[in-house]
């Protein structure tokens, strides 16, 4: 038998035009629990801690179908991370961008 589970701490980096939501703060770090099934946390994972943390910050980044938004783009170390699907290694660095638009 194994010890306790450790918590999966990863960074997150809120882009300008969401900080709103999270009182003014560039970064939030999370400490996100294990699934029970032992795979690791995920994207969506994170964001609904996110939104736990600050509520309506979710509904910016996912849309009634539970995918990224197309305006947004979200990367994991540097990855583009598709879906919400996508896996968070401890100690990852999980960016959101959303795109400028303008003419």
């Amino acid at each position: 038998m194994t010890g306790p589970a450790t918590a999966t701490r990863v960074s997150v980096l809120i882009p300008g035009l969401l900080r709103s939501y999270t009182k003014g703060a560039a970064e939030v770090a999370l400490a996100l629990e294990p699934a029970t099934d032992a795979s690791p946390p995920s994207v969506g994972d994170a964001l609904h801690a996110l939104d736990a943390r600050f509520p309506g910050l979710r509904f910016r980044i996912v849309d009634e179908q539970r995918r990224i938004r197309p305006h947004i783009k979200i990367f994991v170390d540097r990855a583009q991370a598709r879906d919400l699907a996508a896996p968070l290694p401890s100690g990852a660095t999980m960016m959101i961008v959303g795109a400028l638009s303008g003419g």
